[in-house]
């Protein structure tokens, strides 16, 4: 194995009515007034929102609301709610909702501590010295930012979807109550079962070394992410399986799986952000038509590694048939697996390549995935 740190301050508390402990434990850590964020109205057609604000009451703590984050949260909102922050004083964020909800509030928190344009914390890199506390109860299982640093917004006005890391933005506690996971659509588990894959594949195909242990761990986070969806797909209210489902979303990206591994990137989700960022699509459908396209043509690269991922996941032999079992499972589950599901054009490929082709310069990825090369990957997702 390679040489690695390993970083994780976020506590979990998991299970059953886990949300209604929220209040006591703000006013445990000395919070005394907070920035509600969160989506627009779920949280309170289910009545979440109202549990949410007794526990607070409960324990006299005050509240500023900062509602309707997008499923791909935006720069605008994102500055409104960096306003709120700066005129009430809030001593913490406190996000409600999915990973949208979590990202955009985490960029709350750096926001609400810096007099620079936080724009340029995504584009120039600037480093984060100090953010906000970030308090989460989740709604839906897939992105993982409830237990990492890693955040992304799109600014809506330069087409741009981008991401921070700091360790200065993982939540101090995240509450993970799988039964508020009971009403997440098929469409969009469907979508956080492609996300949480999506988390686990990058590294362990791009990577020059993976080790058997995190071999092994990929290999359990997919085939469980898998198993638990067909059965939340048949019983949508099945505790066990939305928890372990939960669980696993949750460990595909908050560090584990990439101790040791030499090398890796996030191809797949460069090019996904630059789907997002120019057609607003859920995270999750922009991936499931990237991941098949980029998996044919990275395959000659590391051939072992998608032979090895056929035979452990699906019981086949040969690397392009594990892509096609993988392009397979998403189509079944309802995941657009081409550019024509979404009813994008063959004349737009270059658009979106030269999209990607930015996000690789700001990542560092520009000399391998050059014009040329992110147009053949989306070509192949064509057809």
């Amino acid at each position: 194995m390679e040489n690695f740190e390993f970083y994780n301050p976020t506590k979990i508390i998991f299970g059953r009515e886990t949300e209604k402990k929220i209040g006591k434990i703000l006013e445990k850590n000395d919070i005394e007034r907070v920035l509600f964020v969160y989506g627009k109205s779920s949280i309170k057609e289910t009545g979440l929102y109202d549990r949410v604000v007794k526990s607070l009451q409960k324990e006299g703590i005050e509240f500023i609301e900062h509602g309707g984050v997008k499923p791909n949260p935006v720069l605008s909102h994102t500055k409104e709610g960096i306003e709120k922050a700066k005129k009430y004083k809030v001593d913490a964020i406190l996000s409600v909702g999915g990973g949208s909800v979590i990202d955009e509030g985490k960029t709350i928190a750096v926001g609400a501590k810096t007099d620079k344009e936080i724009w340029d914390f995504f584009k120039r890199g600037k480093e984060i010295k100090k953010a906000l506390p970030v308090y989460v109860i989740l709604t839906l299982a897939a992105t993982g930012s409830e237990m990492n640093g890693f955040a992304v917004i799109t600014n809506e006005e330069t087409k741009e979807k981008l991401s921070i890391s700091s360790e200065h933005i993982f939540p101090k506690v995240s509450i993970l109550n799988p039964e508020l996971t009971f009403t997440v659509s098929q469409q969009y588990q469907a979508y956080a079962a492609v996300d949480t894959i999506a988390h686990v594949i990058e590294h362990y195909f791009s990577s020059e070394y993976c080790p058997n242990l995190q071999n092994r761990l990929i290999e359990s986070i997919i085939k469980t992410v898998m198993e638990t969806t067909e059965v939340i797909f048949q019983e949508p209210q099945n505790y066990n399986a939305r928890a372990e489902f939960m669980w696993t979303a949750t460990i595909a990206l908050n560090g584990l799986t990439r101790l040791g591994i030499k090398g890796g990137e996030f191809p797949n989700h460069m090019i996904a952000h630059a789907l997002g960022a120019l057609y607003d699509l859920p995270h999750g459908a922009c991936l499931s038509i990237v991941i098949p396209a980029w998996m044919k043509w990275y395959k000659d690269k590391n051939i072992a590694q998608f032979e090895r991922f056929a035979r452990e996941i699906f019981n086949l032999k040969s690397a392009d048939e594990g892509i096609e079992a993988l392009k397979a499972w998403f189509r079944d589950k309802g995941a657009p697996v081409t550019l024509k599901d979404v009813e994008i054009k063959e004349e737009d490929i270059s658009k979106i390549a030269e999209n990607a082709y930015s996000i690789a310069t700001v990542w560092d990825m520009a000399k391998k995935y050059s014009l040329d090369v992110l147009t053949e990957i989306l070509k192949n997702a064509n057809d």
